[in-house]
C-alpha cells in the first residue's frame, strides 16, 4: 500500500528558495545533495517520522542531462511559475511494490527509473518527457532500496504536515485514480477552476500554508 512520502517544492535558485522558505516556516532546511542523472540539487525539511519536504532546483553547475528533467523543471511554464518564490508543485508516494502499483494506476505515472543521491538509492516513476502527472496532483511513486529513509537522517524541525489539498476542474478523475492506489486519504480533492496543491503545516511560527 502506498503512503505519502514527501512534498516537492521547486525553486529557480536553491539558495534563494531555501532562504525564502526558512523565513516563511521559521526553520532552516537541511542540506540534501545532487541528482547527477537529472542535473538537479535539493534541500530537505523533516515533517514527520517518515515524511519530509524537498526543495529542488536545476543545478547550474551540472551538465545538462540527455533527457528532460523530472518535475517539468525544463519547461518555460514551470520556470515562470517559480521565478519569484518556491512553489509546491507535486507530491511523492512511497511504495513497497512500485511495479504492481504502477500497473494499478488508472493513469500512467511514468517509467520506473533507478536513481541515487549519495548513499540513498531508489526506484521512481518518471515520465519520459518529464511532465507532472495530472499537473502534479497525481503522485510520483518511489520505492526506497535502502533500509534508511531521508526523514530518518534529518534533524527535528518542529514542522508537521497537517493536511494536503488538491484543486481540479474534474476532482473525481483524480480521486478515482488515487483510490485505485489506496491514496484517496492522502490528498483531499476539491473542485476548482485552477489546478493547485496546497499544504497546511504546523511550524515553529504557527500555522503556515504553502502552494
Amino acid at each position: 500500500m502506498a503512503t505519502l512520502d514527501h512534498l516537492v517544492l521547486a525553486t529557480h535558485d536553491l539558495e534563494q528558495g531555501a532562504a525564502w522558505l526558512a523565513d516563511h516556516l521559521g526553520v532552516a532546511l537541511s542540506p540534501g545533495g545532487t541528482h547527477a542523472a537529472m542535473a538537479t540539487h535539493n534541500r530537505l525539511l523533516k515533517l514527520g517520522p517518515s515524511t519530509y519536504l524537498e526543495l529542488i532546483a536545476i543545478d547550474p553547475l551540472a551538465p545538462a542531462p540527455p533527457r528532460p528533467r523530472w518535475f517539468a523543471l525544463d519547461t518555460p511554464r514551470m520556470q515562470a511559475r517559480i521565478a519569484e518564490r518556491p512553489r509546491l508543485i507535486h507530491w511523492v508516494a512511497r511504495s513497497t511494490d512500485i511495479v504492481s502499483e504502477s500497473v494499478r494506476s488508472l493513469e500512467p505515472l511514468g517509467e520506473i527509473t533507478p536513481m541515487r543521491r549519495g548513499d540513498f538509492e531508489w526506484l521512481i516513476t518518471v515520465p519520459a518527457d518529464g511532465h507532472l502527472p495530472a499537473d502534479g496532483l497525481l503522485p510520483t511513486l518511489i520505492e526506497w532500496r535502502a533500509p534508511r529513509h531521508p526523514a530518518n537522517t534529518l534533524p527535528e524541525a518542529s514542522c508537521t504536515l497537517l493536511k494536503l489539498e488538491g484543486f481540479h476542474p474534474d476532482p473525481v478523475r483524480i480521486q478515482t485514480t488515487l483510490a485505485a492506489l489506496g491514496l484517496d486519504q492522502a490528498l483531499a480533492m476539491h473542485a476548482g477552476a485552477d489546478i493547485e496543491l496546497l499544504a497546511h503545516l504546523e511550524t515553529p511560527v504557527g500555522l503556515r500554508e504553502i502552494d
